[in-house]
C-alpha cells in the first residue's frame, strides 16, 4: 500500500527572497528535487536599456540591499574595459575597500543571524540571541563597520551614491578613514573570534564533488579583479565567459540557470575562492583556518559558514591595511569617454562570480545588458545539493528533514531577488 506525505512551509525564513521547494521520495529514492523561484523578475537589465553609461552604476546598485557594491563595481568594470581607461591605483585601492565593507556586512549578517541559528538549535536570531548574547552583539558591532566602510567609502550604506566610471565623485579624507582604522583593529580581532565561534559549530557529515568557478589574481585573494577559473583546468577572462557558460529557462523558476560547457553544473561562491585562491590569503586568515580544521580545500557546504568568518577576517585585514596607509588622492577620478561596442566584467560578489555585460553605442546610450548573479549559477548545484542530502535522510522525520533541507539551502546565502530574471516546501513521499 503506498501513500503520500506532504510538508508544505509557506517561506524559507532566513534568505533573501521568496521560493519554494518540490521533493519527491519514490520508495526511499529521491527522485525529483526542484527549487521553485517564484518572486517576480524585476527587469533591471531592460530598465538599463537607453539609459546613459554613466547612470549603470546607480541602476544597478538598485538591484541588491546587501550587496550593491557588487554590482556597481561589475558595471563600472565593465563599461571602462569597453572605454580602455585605466585608473589610478588610488582609485584601485578605494574600490578594494569598498568592497572589503560590502563582505564584512554581508558575510556578518548571514554568519551570525541567518545561518548560525540553523546550527545551534533556534529559529531565528532573536531567540539565539537570549543564550548566545555576547556572539550576536558582536556580529552586530562587526557589521555596522562594514556597514561603517560603505558609507565613508560609498558616500552612504545602502545603494551607494559616490561610485562612477573612472572613481568616485569624492574621494574620503583623511580624518575619517584614521577613524575607520580604529574600528578595523578591533574587527580584525573579533573576526578571529567569529572564527573560532563557528568552528566549533556541529556539522552535518556531507562532501560532494563540485566543479568550483571563482576569480583567481597573481597576487591577491579576489575580490572585483582577475581570471575566471574553473576546477577542470579552464581559465579565462570576462570577454569569454559567454563561450563557455550559458543560460537556461526551466518552468518550475523565475531565475534563469546556469550551465558550464552546456551540461555541467558549477559552484560559485565562497568555498569556490577558497579552493582556488588559499595560497593567496595572508598568513593570519591561512592560521585562523587550519586552528579551525578546515584544511586548505573544504568539500563540505555545511562548513561554508566557517570560509566565510576566514573571509570577513582577510577583509578586515585588507581593509585596515589600505586604511593604514591612506592618503588623500589628488584625484579621485579620471575622465572616461564612451567607445562604441561591448564591455565585460566579472567580480566577486559574497555570494559568489558575479559577471556583467553592456553594449554601448557612439552617444554612450546602453543598448542592451546583461547581469548574471551568483544565486542563478548555483541553482542547479542547490537543487543537486538538496536530493543528496535529502537521499542521506530519507528516514528523517518530515520536520527534521524540513530543517536539515532549508538548512543545505541557507548554506548557499541565496539571495533570491538577485536571481529572479525561498521556502515553500512540499515533500512527496510514496511508499
Amino acid at each position: 500500500m503506498s501513500h503520500t506525505r506532504t510538508i508544505k512551509v509557506d517561506y524559507l525564513a532566513r534568505v533573501e527572497g521568496e521560493g519554494a521547494l518540490h521533493l519527491v521520495i519514490d520508495q526511499g529514492q529521491v527522485s525529483q528535487a526542484k527549487l521553485n523561484i517564484f518572486e517576480p523578475p524585476r527587469f533591471f537589465e531592460a530598465f538599463l536599456r537607453g539609459r546613459r553609461y554613466e547612470e549603470a552604476s546607480d541602476i544597478t546598485a538598485r538591484i541588491c540591499g546587501i550587496c550593491p557594491v557588487a554590482y556597481q563595481m561589475s558595471a563600472v568594470h565593465a563599461l571602462e574595459s569597453l572605454c580602455q581607461a585605466q585608473v589610478p591605483a588610488a582609485v584601485k585601492s578605494l574600490r578594494r575597500l569598498l568592497y572589503c565593507g560590502e563582505w564584512i556586512e554581508s558575510h556578518v549578517l548571514h554568519i551570525t543571524m541567518l545561518h548560525a541559528p540553523d546550527f545551534l538549535g533556534y529559529d531565528d536570531a532573536i531567540s539565539m540571541a537570549k543564550d548566545h548574547k555576547a556572539a550576536v552583539e558582536r556580529g552586530l558591532k562587526l557589521k555596522k563597520i562594514g556597514n561603517n566602510i560603505i558609507r565613508v567609502v560609498g558616500g552612504r550604506e545602502i545603494h551607494p551614491i559616490n561610485v562612477k566610471i573612472g572613481g568616485f565623485y569624492k574621494a574620503p579624507s583623511a580624518t575619517a578613514m584614521a577613524e575607520l582604522a580604529e574600528q578595523l583593529s578591533w574587527g580584525r580581532q573579533a573576526a578571529l573570534e567569529l572564527i573560532e565561534w563557528v568552528a566549533g559549530f556541529k556539522f552535518i557529515d556531507f562532501e560532494a564533488d563540485y566543479e568550483f568557478v571563482s576569480l583567481v589574481h597573481p597576487q591577491d585573494y579576489p575580490l572585483n579583479e582577475g581570471m575566471i577559473q574553473c576546477r577542470n583546468g579552464l581559465k579565462l577572462g570576462a570577454d569569454d565567459y559567454e563561450q563557455h557558460f550559458s543560460e537556461q529557462h526551466v518552468a518550475h523558476s523565475n531565475a534563469l540557470q546556469s550551465l558550464l560547457d552546456n551540461d555541467k553544473v558549477y559552484f560559485v561562491g565562497p568555498l569556490a575562492r577558497y579552493f582556488h585562491n588559499f595560497e593567496k590569503l595572508p598568513k593570519i586568515c591561512q592560521d585562523a583556518a587550519i586552528a579551525a580544521n578546515l584544511g586548505k580545500q573544504c568539500f563540505n557546504p555545511f562548513k561554508s559558514i566557517i570560509v566565510r568568518a576566514i573571509e570577513v577576517l582577510f577583509a578586515f585585514d585588507q581593509a585596515l591595511k589600505i586604511a593604514n596607509s591612506y592618503q588623500t588622492p589628488d584625484i579621485s577620478a579620471i575622465p572616461v569617454p564612451p567607445i562604441a561596442g561591448t564591455g565585460r566584467a566579472a567580480t566577486e560578489a559574497p555570494r559568489g562570480l558575479l559577471w556583467h555585460r553592456y553594449d554601448l553605442d557612439a552617444q554612450g546610450i546602453i543598448t542592451n545588458a546583461n547581469i548574471v548573479p551568483p544565486t542563478s549559477q548555483n541553482q542547479r548545484i542547490i537543487e543537486r545539493d538538496i536530493a543528496e542530502v535529502a537521499q542521506q535522510h530519507t528516514q528523517s522525520s518530515d520536520l527534521e528533514l524540513q530543517h536539515c533541507l532549508e538548512q543545505a539551502i541557507r548554506n548557499y546565502d541565496p539571495c533570491i531577488s538577485c536571481a529572479t530574471h525561498f521556502l515553500d516546501l512540499t515533500v512527496e513521499r510514496i511508499a
